[in-house]
């Protein structure tokens, strides 16, 4: 089925195309490929493998996840997102407990798309995904420290890290943390109309490794970049017979899942609004699966689909996936061409282009909307979902963000209205009704779900009209309700009507109905008791 679905996509996405076409996609995949390549240097070194790993990354995400992309201008590669997760993953497991939950991750985003399960992210609550954004950030923000500086850290978390900085006597960096200082600013003030054509990291990167080859700076660089697409470090099939070592691996897998799942779809919603054209999730996760789970053969990390590039791709006039694989052939030949120069590198000013893309990556748009706004549970949503991510898994803070949204929005759904109004018969226009009759007579209008805790509110409302009023239940608003709303219901009547007190039911809906019949209060209580309206309510009692 999935393949019939992507047959389409390629056919519809082909039609017509031509030299013109093809022109257009060359260009966009050559801007592609400038704003790429240092950013996949970048996640590379920041990710705890090699600058090696992450042009490998770029290139096989470009050709494979791109070729197989659920929608024609999807641009995968290493993320700034996956880096907080295979940092950590680095230190504890080393590079080859990447390669195995790379390739698990793959495994079980293959099984998300065959499952059909594309529409889970659209259940993320939009402050959940900003707070999660920008606690990427921080994260990659933080553990740019090292190469800024010079200086060390011990730890696998963040909150580890940055504990050792205090912990630890050492000494930083001036020289590096110079050229990082630069290039922060630099992107910073680097023209917008000059960066459309030449991406303002891919300059800063050039001027810093120019100038560190002139001058020989005291600082750490990439060092070298082998000319081969098969590294030295890559997915050792044999890893898989420790089942001790692949069990530890599982949660990881899960996570680098998670994300990618999460990152890929909405940059594909994202990127599609930008081009119109709608991206089919269940192929992209296939295509993002079966990627993943080939980038560690040749000792690639894991990718997603990058907002980023893939805007980039559709501002320079891409046309169809041909831009992905372009920039991929683009970053190959660099990587064989440039790679002398690529290890002159210094990894101070990698990690100014990080910290600079940290801050970018920030919804500033959606964090403005929710503080401005003042609506306290989505400032709570963000809060915790940014702080959670900081702290722990990035998983695990996904999952904390949902589940407090979850409670937030059964709490407030749950709230039910009572209004209770004692009827003025004087003001009812209607001949059949006799006001006498409708003297010590309320209607108690309720609106939301009936359970056992919203019935407390029931009881306080009408015993403030005191005990001689009888009662008309108005739940037109009223379209949930479960056993133990009904019983206390129930019981609450059954007491009034002991007490002399006459009581009415209106504007009962089917399921609530429904759920009065099964539980017995319905059978209690003769037919003529519930009315359709208020009114006809109103002219019963008048007759009696």
């Amino acid at each position: 089925m999935l393949i019939k679905e992507y047959g389409k996509i390629i056919k519809n996405e082909f039609k017509g195309y031509n030299a013109k076409k093809f022109g257009k996609d060359a260009l966009a995949g050559v801007t592609v490929a400038a704003v790429a390549l240092p950013l996949a240097l970048a996640f590379g070194v920041s990710s705890g493998a090699t600058a090696a790993a992450g042009m490998i990354t770029a290139i096989f995400a470009g050709l494979i996840i791109g070729g197989l992309s659920g929608a024609s201008y999807q641009i995968s590669g290493p993320t700034g997102a996956m880096t907080a997760i295979l940092a950590s993953l680095v230190a504890q497991y080393g590079i080859n407990g990447v390669f195995i939950a790379s390739f698990i991750a793959g495994a079980l985003l293959l099984l998300c798309g065959i499952l059909k399960l594309g529409g889970l992210v659209s259940y993320l609550p939009m402050p959940v995904i900003t707070g999660f954004t920008s606690g990427i950030a921080i994260t990659i923000a933080l553990g740019q420290v090292n190469n800024l500086t010079g200086l060390k850290s011990d730890g696998t978390t963040t909150i580890d890290k940055i504990v050792s900085y205090f912990r630890l006597e050492q000494h930083i960096n001036v020289t590096g943390l110079i050229i990082g200082a630069a290039v922060i600013v630099f992107m910073f003030v680097y023209p917008k109309k000059i960066g459309q054509y030449f991406p303002g990291s891919l300059a800063a990167i050039v001027l810093t490794t120019a100038a560190n080859m002139i001058f020989k700076f005291d600082v750490s660089v990439v060092g070298d970049v082998p000319k081969t697409v098969f590294l030295d470090d890559r997915l050792d099939f044999s890893a898989f017979s420790d089942w001790e070592t692949v069990k530890s691996l599982i949660v990881p897998a899960i996570s680098i899942a998670a994300l990618g799942l999460i990152e890929s779809l909405l940059c594909g919603s994202s990127a599609g609004r930008m081009k119109n054209e709608k991206l089919n999730a269940n192929v992209e996760l296939v295509a993002q699966g079966v990627g993943n789970m080939i980038l560690p053969i040749f000792g690639g990390v894991p990718a997603t689909a990058a907002i980023a590039r893939t805007s980039v791709a559709i501002k320079s006039g891409g046309q169809t996936r041909m831009t992905s694989v372009i920039h991929s052939v683009i970053l190959l030949l660099s990587m064989f061409v440039l790679g002398g120069v690529m290890s002159m590198i210094p990894l101070s000013a990698l990690a100014g282009v990080l910290i600079v893309t940290a801050w970018r990556m920030n919804e500033w748009s959606s964090i403005k909307s929710i503080f401005g706004k003042k609506i306290k549970t989505a400032i709570l949503q963000f809060l915790i979902t940014m702080i959670a991510t900081v702290i722990f898994d990035l998983t695990i803070a996904i999952l904390i963000g949902v589940a407090f949204s979850v409670i937030m929005f059964v709490v407030k759904v749950s709230d039910m209205q009572v209004a209770v109004a004692p009827v003025d018969p004087h003001k009812l226009d209607d001949p059949e009704i006799v006001p006498e009759k409708l003297k010590y007579t309320c209607v108690v209008y309720i609106s939301g779900p009936l359970y056992f805790g919203t019935c407390n509110k029931l009881e306080e409302k009408i015993s403030a009209l005191g005990e001689n009023y009888n009662v008309i239940f108005s739940m037109r608003g009223v379209t949930v309700a479960d056993i133990s709303g009904i019983e206390a219901l129930h019981e609450y009547c059954e007491r009034l009507i002991s007490k002399g007190i006459m009581v009415y039911f209106s504007c009962v809906q089917p399921p609530v109905m429904s759920m009065m019949e099964r539980c017995g209060l319905k059978e209690r209580f003769p037919d003529d008791m519930f009315f359709w309206s208020a009114d006809r309510a109103f002219k019963y009692i008048s007759k009696l």
